[in-house]
């Protein structure tokens, strides 16, 4: 009898970020896209993310796969999304990717800075 090991995701992908990644890829007809997701310095609350379609994989970039489609992390950036999920809602305030950080210590209104 063998058991299987799952490995923790440093980073979650959730299914409706996925989707909506592999949507906008079809509409580019371009399958070698990547959702970049990066932490930068600034916004109101000390950091903020940012999201990017990048075809480009570095060798130290985390990749986290899910239906199909890949989200790229750089290790700066990882070091401050550990644990948290990027997502995708539709809603009254729009269409955005997020990410929820259990990290994050502050938010702002906006949802995309964010402080530790």
């Amino acid at each position: 009898m063998t058991s299987e090991v799952e490995t923790a995701l440093p980073i979650n992908f959730s299914d409706n970020a996925a989707k909506r990644v592999k949507a906008l890829i079809e509409e580019e007809n371009n399958d070698n896209l990547k959702l970049r997701v990066y932490v930068t310095g600034g916004g109101c609350s000390g950091f903020s993310y940012g999201f990017t379609f990048d075809e480009k994989v570095n060798d130290d970039d985390t990749l986290i796969e899910n239906s199909g489609v890949t989200l790229s992390v750089d290790p700066m950036s990882l070091q401050y999304l550990v644990g948290g999920t990027v997502d995708f809602i539709d809603g009254l305030e729009g269409s955005r990717f997020l990410v929820d950080n259990p990290n994050a210590t502050a938010t702002c209104g906006c949802g995309s800075s964010f402080s530790i």
